[in-house]
């Protein structure tokens, strides 16, 4: 559930924390709390630099994930939007991807829990997703290109998912010293 909120961006856990494992629990309530926490998420994805954030990277378990992907990602090669008329940033409350293309891409992803490692990730080229905004609202729609490879990556978060699991075999071995020193490190930081 979630904790005492600080209005303030929060701290990024890293790969060897228990709870980026935990799967989310559902939000049945929209009140100040959640509210909060996703305002506190915008503001830790953005002073990380990063496109997306679900909530188990800052210590939550419950189901929110944020996403504010860059005008000129979500472009195709001419130059138009992919998914025109999507705001930034994005806010998705309980998401469910309902379905996935079988056209899959394979790309250079990274993430805020895994400082300084990236790996070529297969993903989908299109999903639908259905979510609740801030207000209760729901809403089901089809996304494509990279936002639809950002929110694949985030509602994985929510289900205990990490993205070095989707990564090939011969990746992940080459990645076995720096992942384990990662967990290391972790484990002690979180002991003391």
């Amino acid at each position: 559930m979630i904790g005492p909120l600080i209005h303030m961006k929060r701290s990024i856990r890293i790969y060897g924390d228990p709870v980026l494992r935990e799967k989310a629990e559902e939000v049945t309530a929209i009140d100040e709390q959640v509210r909060a926490l996703a305002r506190d998420m915008i503001e830790t994805m953005h002073a990380q630099s990063g496109i997306g954030l679900a909530a188990q990277q800052v210590g939550e378990t419950v189901s929110i994930c944020v996403v504010d992907l860059p005008a000129e990602m979500d472009q195709d090669e001419d130059g138009a939007p992919m998914n025109p008329g999507v705001r930034m940033p994005m806010i998705l409350l309980n998401p469910v991807i309902l379905e996935s293309d079988r056209k899959a891409t394979s790309r250079e992803e990274g993430c805020l829990s895994f400082p300084e490692i990236m790996g070529k990730i297969e993903r989908p080229w299109t999903v639908t997703v259905r979510h609740k905004d801030l207000d209760g609202t729901s809403h089901e729609r089809t996304y494509h290109g990279m936002l639809a490879r950002v929110l694949q990556h985030e509602i994985d978060h929510l289900n205990g998912v990490l993205f070095i699991d989707r990564m090939s075999h011969v990746k992940r071995l080459a990645l076995k010293g720096k992942l384990k020193r990662m967990r290391r490190e972790t484990e002690e930081a979180l002991a003391e």
